[in-house]
């Protein structure tokens, strides 16, 4: 009895809310997120980090721009030998894997704040 009366108050309270209300959903973080304005390439590396970096001048040469990376196959990484020592061809697919996530908006580059001394 309890159970309905608490799902029949609770069906009636959001019943006065707005449609597009969020009150109860909200949430709260004590860390602020940086993040670019504008990304390029080299941020988008900067931003995977693990040394895939150093193509930054590679792709930024080849590609232009970050949407035409984006929308770069594996096949066409390796032709521009972008981990093409076996030692290193996690690179690539680190490049892949987080192009994918920033496709879907999973994920962004963060800025790192300057280190104070």
């Amino acid at each position: 009895m309890a159970w309905r009366q608490t799902q029949s108050l609770n069906r009636n309270l959001f019943s006065l809310l707005p449609s597009n209300s969020n009150v109860f959903f909200a949430s709260y973080s004590s860390k602020s997120t940086l993040y670019p304005l504008k990304v390029g390439i080299p941020e988008f590396l900067n931003g995977i980090g693990n040394g895939v970096e150093t193509y930054a001048e590679k792709l930024e040469s080849e590609f232009g721009d970050l949407q035409n990376l984006l929308v770069a196959r594996g096949l066409k990484l390796k032709k521009l030998n972008v981990g093409g020592d076996p030692k290193v061809c996690k690179h690539r697919k680190l490049i892949l894997k987080y192009a994918h996530k920033y496709r879907l908006g999973l994920w962004r580059p963060r800025i790192e704040p300057p280190k104070t001394k």
